[in-house]
């Protein structure tokens, strides 16, 4: 099943799962700490909305973008924002934004597809705009129950991203085991980026 559809059928699921999820505010703070209060960012695959609202009560110009329309409908509702229904590799900005955030949102993207969204997300940043990713940590690609994921491995997503016109900034790696949609990872890779 496509990602997209697969969050459009269990839209209403995934929200409960997620709207009220505890997220580590230290990788929130440390994305913020390159930007200033009232510049623009992008929340890729915003999901809930949960993410585009903190950072909107903290005085941030968001723009919520998600693929799937029903998660879109219900995070307007969560967060009375305006959400770009889009997919990524329709993403079309031009130094718009001073930081991007997009937290899990290349789980389900196939590693061939990967570079030329890489290259969109560099195209929508202002000059050294600042860029937060997480990806799951590991070696498999492929589909796993429903939905395709690619795992990373630190060095990997670190040479991608330069190739792609990143200087990294940092990278840190969260084992939890967690059990993300009937697959189990080996955990988390979280990176911080500024676009050359």
């Amino acid at each position: 099943m496509d990602a997209i559809d697969y969050y459009n059928k269990y839209a209403a699921k995934i929200f409960e799962e997620t709207v009220e999820e505890e997220v580590s505010e230290e990788f929130r703070d440390e994305f913020l700490s390159y930007l200033d209060e009232g510049d623009a960012i992008l929340d890729l695959g915003c999901g809930s909305g949960r993410d585009s609202l903190d950072f909107y009560e903290r005085g941030y110009d968001v723009t919520p973008l998600d693929g799937a329309e029903e998660m879109c409908r219900l995070a307007e509702v969560h967060t009375d924002l305006e959400v770009l229904c889009e997919r990524y590799e329709d993403m079309d900005f031009d130094d718009a934004f001073e930081g991007v955030w997009a937290r899990g949102a290349f789980i389900h993207v196939p590693k061939a597809e990967i570079r030329g969204i890489l290259m969109k997300v560099k195209n929508a940043l202002t000059k050294n705009g600042v860029f937060y990713t997480s990806v799951c940590e590991g070696e498999f690609e492929g589909f796993s129950g429903e939905l395709y994921f690619s795992d990373y491995e630190k060095s990997e997503l670190e040479e991608l991203l330069q190739d792609c016109g990143f200087q990294v900034l940092n990278v840190w790696e969260v084992r939890d085991g967690e059990i993300r949609r009937g697959y189990e990872g080996n955990g988390w890779i979280h990176v911080l980026a500024r676009k050359k």
